[in-house]
């Protein structure tokens, strides 16, 4: 059985989109950081995401590098599964992200001065 979120993680998913991540994004990115691997449908019950909000989700994720995916052969016909993988920790992409939106906070900072300067605030 696919563990929903909890409540540490859903706020997880809040403060990560409050950064400006996409929410769909986080839940993935959470579910996936507990859950180790899994199948797209998995993901979708525990982050309770629709499949294509899932698909775009992935899409994002392995153009940044931050997922890998397998194919699972199934018995019988029909497509394989996709079973996806983070390829670096929760810890490490948090990082990432907050070193980046320091980053852009102390050029808004900057910005900001300098338009006080120029319209004689300072």
């Amino acid at each position: 059985m696919v563990e929903e979120l909890t409540e540490k993680e859903e706020r997880i998913v809040q403060l990560l989109s409050e950064t400006g991540l996409n929410r769909n994004i986080a839940k993935v990115v959470v579910f996936l950081a507990k859950a180790g691997e899994a199948v797209s449908r998995d993901i979708e019950r525990a982050a309770n995401l629709r499949q294509p909000e899932v698909s775009l989700a992935m899409k994002d994720l392995k153009e940044w590098g931050w997922i890998k995916e397998r194919e699972l052969k199934k018995k019988g016909k029909g497509r394989p599964l996709k079973c996806y993988k983070l390829t670096r920790d929760l810890k490490e992409i948090v990082s990432e992200l907050v070193q980046n939106k320091k980053e852009e906070i102390k050029k808004i900072e900057k910005d900001l001065e300098e338009l006080e300067k120029l319209v004689g605030l300072k």
